[in-house]
Protein backbone atom coordinates (compact mmCIF):
# COMPACT_ATOMS: atom_id res chain seq x y z
CA UNK A 1 0.00 0.00 0.00
CA UNK A 2 1.37 3.42 -0.93
CA UNK A 3 2.07 5.92 1.82
CA UNK A 4 -0.66 8.53 2.33
CA UNK A 5 0.46 12.08 1.54
CA UNK A 6 -0.01 14.67 4.25
CA UNK A 7 -1.75 17.96 3.61
CA UNK A 8 1.64 19.71 3.74
CA UNK A 9 3.28 17.32 1.26
CA UNK A 10 3.65 19.90 -1.54
CA UNK A 11 4.90 22.54 0.90
CA UNK A 12 7.67 20.20 2.01
CA UNK A 13 8.51 19.39 -1.61
CA UNK A 14 8.69 23.11 -2.36
CA UNK A 15 11.12 23.64 0.52
CA UNK A 16 13.29 20.70 -0.55
CA UNK A 17 13.28 21.89 -4.15
CA UNK A 18 14.29 25.42 -3.16
CA UNK A 19 17.15 24.18 -0.99
CA UNK A 20 18.29 21.75 -3.66
CA UNK A 21 18.33 24.54 -6.25
CA UNK A 22 20.52 26.62 -3.96
CA UNK A 23 22.96 23.75 -3.40
CA UNK A 24 23.05 22.66 -7.03
CA UNK A 25 23.60 26.27 -8.15
CA UNK A 26 26.41 26.73 -5.65
CA UNK A 27 28.22 23.41 -5.98
CA UNK A 28 26.83 21.73 -9.09
CA UNK A 29 24.45 18.80 -9.32
CA UNK A 30 27.03 15.98 -9.71
CA UNK A 31 28.99 16.79 -6.55
CA UNK A 32 26.05 17.53 -4.26
CA UNK A 33 25.31 14.31 -2.33
CA UNK A 34 21.78 13.50 -1.31
CA UNK A 35 22.96 13.19 2.30
CA UNK A 36 24.14 16.82 2.30
CA UNK A 37 20.84 17.93 0.81
CA UNK A 38 18.85 16.06 3.48
CA UNK A 39 21.04 17.49 6.21
CA UNK A 40 20.66 21.05 4.93
CA UNK A 41 16.87 20.55 4.89
CA UNK A 42 16.94 19.28 8.47
CA UNK A 43 15.50 15.89 7.53
CA UNK A 44 16.76 12.34 7.16
CA UNK A 45 17.64 10.75 3.82
CA UNK A 46 14.75 8.33 4.30
CA UNK A 47 12.29 11.19 4.71
CA UNK A 48 13.73 13.01 1.70
CA UNK A 49 13.09 9.88 -0.38
CA UNK A 50 9.45 10.10 0.73
CA UNK A 51 9.22 13.35 -1.23
CA UNK A 52 11.54 12.56 -4.13
CA UNK A 53 12.39 9.17 -5.59
CA UNK A 54 16.01 10.16 -6.26
CA UNK A 55 18.25 13.13 -6.94
CA UNK A 56 17.58 13.01 -10.68
CA UNK A 57 13.84 13.37 -10.16
CA UNK A 58 14.54 16.36 -7.95
CA UNK A 59 16.70 17.98 -10.64
CA UNK A 60 13.97 17.39 -13.22
CA UNK A 61 11.34 18.93 -10.94
CA UNK A 62 13.48 22.03 -10.41
CA UNK A 63 13.95 22.60 -14.14
CA UNK A 64 10.42 21.60 -15.11
CA UNK A 65 8.66 23.86 -12.63
CA UNK A 66 10.96 26.75 -13.42
CA UNK A 67 10.13 26.45 -17.11
CA UNK A 68 6.44 26.28 -16.22
CA UNK A 69 6.86 29.66 -14.52
CA UNK A 70 8.46 31.09 -17.67
CA UNK A 71 5.68 29.69 -19.83
CA UNK A 72 3.16 31.28 -17.47
CA UNK A 73 4.85 34.63 -18.12
CA UNK A 74 4.57 34.04 -21.86
CA UNK A 75 0.86 33.27 -21.52
CA UNK A 76 0.30 36.34 -19.35
CA UNK A 77 2.02 38.67 -21.83
CA UNK A 78 0.31 37.14 -24.86
CA UNK A 79 -3.09 37.60 -23.20
CA UNK A 80 -2.59 41.36 -23.04
CA UNK A 81 -3.51 43.32 -26.20
CA UNK A 82 -0.55 45.50 -27.08
CA UNK A 83 1.54 46.65 -30.02
CA UNK A 84 4.32 44.32 -31.18
CA UNK A 85 7.26 46.32 -29.77
CA UNK A 86 5.50 46.71 -26.43
CA UNK A 87 4.80 42.99 -26.31
CA UNK A 88 8.45 42.12 -26.86
CA UNK A 89 9.55 44.76 -24.37
CA UNK A 90 7.13 43.31 -21.81
CA UNK A 91 8.49 39.79 -22.38
CA UNK A 92 12.03 41.02 -21.78
CA UNK A 93 11.02 42.93 -18.66
CA UNK A 94 9.10 40.01 -17.14
CA UNK A 95 11.80 37.46 -17.93
CA UNK A 96 14.52 39.63 -16.44
CA UNK A 97 12.44 40.03 -13.28
CA UNK A 98 11.98 36.25 -13.16
CA UNK A 99 15.71 35.69 -13.61
CA UNK A 100 16.45 37.95 -10.66
CA UNK A 101 13.89 36.34 -8.37
CA UNK A 102 14.83 32.79 -9.37
CA UNK A 103 18.53 33.12 -10.12
CA UNK A 104 19.46 29.76 -8.57
CA UNK A 105 16.79 27.96 -10.61
CA UNK A 106 18.06 29.63 -13.77
CA UNK A 107 21.63 28.62 -13.00
CA UNK A 108 20.56 25.01 -12.48
CA UNK A 109 18.69 25.07 -15.79
CA UNK A 110 21.80 26.39 -17.53
CA UNK A 111 24.41 24.13 -15.99
CA UNK A 112 22.76 20.89 -14.88
CA UNK A 113 20.00 19.87 -17.31
CA UNK A 114 22.55 17.83 -19.24
CA UNK A 115 22.63 15.37 -16.33
CA UNK A 116 18.97 14.43 -16.74
CA UNK A 117 18.05 11.08 -18.25
CA UNK A 118 16.92 11.25 -21.85
CA UNK A 119 13.15 11.15 -21.24
CA UNK A 120 13.32 13.96 -18.70
CA UNK A 121 15.75 16.00 -20.81
CA UNK A 122 13.42 15.68 -23.79
CA UNK A 123 10.53 17.09 -21.74
CA UNK A 124 12.66 20.03 -20.62
CA UNK A 125 13.84 20.69 -24.17
CA UNK A 126 10.25 20.66 -25.43
CA UNK A 127 9.28 23.37 -22.95
CA UNK A 128 12.35 25.41 -23.81
CA UNK A 129 11.39 25.24 -27.48
CA UNK A 130 7.95 26.59 -26.58
CA UNK A 131 9.58 29.58 -24.87
CA UNK A 132 11.86 30.17 -27.85
CA UNK A 133 8.89 29.93 -30.23
CA UNK A 134 7.02 32.60 -28.27
CA UNK A 135 10.01 34.94 -28.47
CA UNK A 136 10.46 34.12 -32.14
CA UNK A 137 6.89 35.16 -32.84
CA UNK A 138 7.33 38.34 -30.81
CA UNK A 139 10.52 39.23 -32.70
CA UNK A 140 8.84 38.54 -36.04
CA UNK A 141 5.97 40.85 -35.09
CA UNK A 142 8.36 43.61 -34.01
CA UNK A 143 10.63 43.15 -37.05
CA UNK A 144 8.34 41.87 -39.84
CA UNK A 145 11.12 42.02 -42.41
CA UNK A 146 12.65 39.01 -40.62
CA UNK A 147 9.48 36.93 -40.47
CA UNK A 148 9.68 33.67 -42.45
CA UNK A 149 13.41 34.18 -43.10
CA UNK A 150 16.33 32.07 -41.83
CA UNK A 151 17.57 35.11 -39.88
CA UNK A 152 14.63 35.03 -37.49
CA UNK A 153 15.98 32.23 -35.30
CA UNK A 154 19.56 33.52 -34.95
CA UNK A 155 18.28 37.03 -34.22
CA UNK A 156 15.97 35.59 -31.57
CA UNK A 157 18.81 33.58 -30.06
CA UNK A 158 20.92 36.75 -30.02
CA UNK A 159 18.26 38.30 -27.81
CA UNK A 160 18.38 35.28 -25.50
CA UNK A 161 22.14 35.65 -25.40
CA UNK A 162 21.65 39.17 -24.07
CA UNK A 163 19.42 38.08 -21.16
CA UNK A 164 20.14 34.44 -20.34
CA UNK A 165 23.64 34.85 -18.97
CA UNK A 166 23.16 37.95 -16.83
CA UNK A 167 23.44 35.79 -13.70
CA UNK A 168 27.16 35.34 -14.46
CA UNK A 169 27.97 39.04 -14.15
CA UNK A 170 24.97 40.98 -12.78
CA UNK A 171 25.42 40.76 -9.02
CA UNK A 172 22.82 41.42 -6.34
CA UNK A 173 25.09 43.80 -4.47
CA UNK A 174 26.06 45.79 -7.57
CA UNK A 175 24.84 49.29 -8.46
CA UNK A 176 22.86 48.02 -11.51
CA UNK A 177 19.87 45.74 -11.00
CA UNK A 178 17.91 43.45 -13.32
CA UNK A 179 15.14 46.04 -13.40
CA UNK A 180 17.70 48.57 -14.63
CA UNK A 181 19.02 46.28 -17.36
CA UNK A 182 15.66 45.14 -18.77
CA UNK A 183 14.88 48.46 -20.56
CA UNK A 184 18.52 48.71 -21.67
CA UNK A 185 18.31 45.30 -23.36
CA UNK A 186 14.93 46.16 -24.89
CA UNK A 187 16.22 49.49 -26.22
CA UNK A 188 19.38 47.95 -27.66
CA UNK A 189 17.47 45.15 -29.34
CA UNK A 190 14.38 47.01 -30.56
CA UNK A 191 16.32 50.02 -31.80
CA UNK A 192 18.75 47.79 -33.65
CA UNK A 193 16.60 44.96 -35.02
CA UNK A 194 14.72 47.31 -37.30
CA UNK A 195 17.78 47.84 -39.50
CA UNK A 196 18.55 44.12 -39.86
CA UNK A 197 17.78 42.81 -43.34
CA UNK A 198 17.82 39.22 -44.64
CA UNK A 199 20.95 38.39 -46.67
CA UNK A 200 20.99 37.31 -50.29
CA UNK A 201 19.42 33.96 -51.21
CA UNK A 202 22.72 32.06 -51.20
CA UNK A 203 23.64 33.44 -47.79
CA UNK A 204 20.23 32.54 -46.41
CA UNK A 205 20.57 28.92 -47.47
CA UNK A 206 24.04 28.63 -45.97
CA UNK A 207 22.91 30.31 -42.78
CA UNK A 208 20.10 27.82 -42.39
CA UNK A 209 22.49 24.89 -42.57
CA UNK A 210 24.92 26.43 -40.09
CA UNK A 211 22.26 27.25 -37.51
CA UNK A 212 21.17 23.66 -36.93
CA UNK A 213 18.75 22.26 -34.35
CA UNK A 214 20.16 23.98 -31.26
CA UNK A 215 18.57 27.32 -32.21
CA UNK A 216 15.19 25.93 -31.20
CA UNK A 217 16.36 25.59 -27.62
CA UNK A 218 16.44 28.22 -24.95
CA UNK A 219 19.86 27.18 -23.67
CA UNK A 220 22.83 25.70 -25.58
CA UNK A 221 23.32 22.94 -22.97
CA UNK A 222 19.90 21.45 -23.69
CA UNK A 223 21.20 19.39 -26.60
Amino acid sequence: MSRTRSASFEQHRDAIRAQAARLFARHGYPVTPIAELARSCGISKALLYHYYRDKEQLLFDIADRYLDSLLAIVAEVEAQPQAAPARLRRLIDRFMAAYEDAAVYHRVLVQDVKYLKTSHRNQINAKQRRVVQAYEEAVAAAAPQLAATPLLKPVTMTLFGMINWTFTWLKDEGPVRYADMAPVVADLFLNGVGVVRPPAAAGRAAGTRRLGRSARRLLPQAA
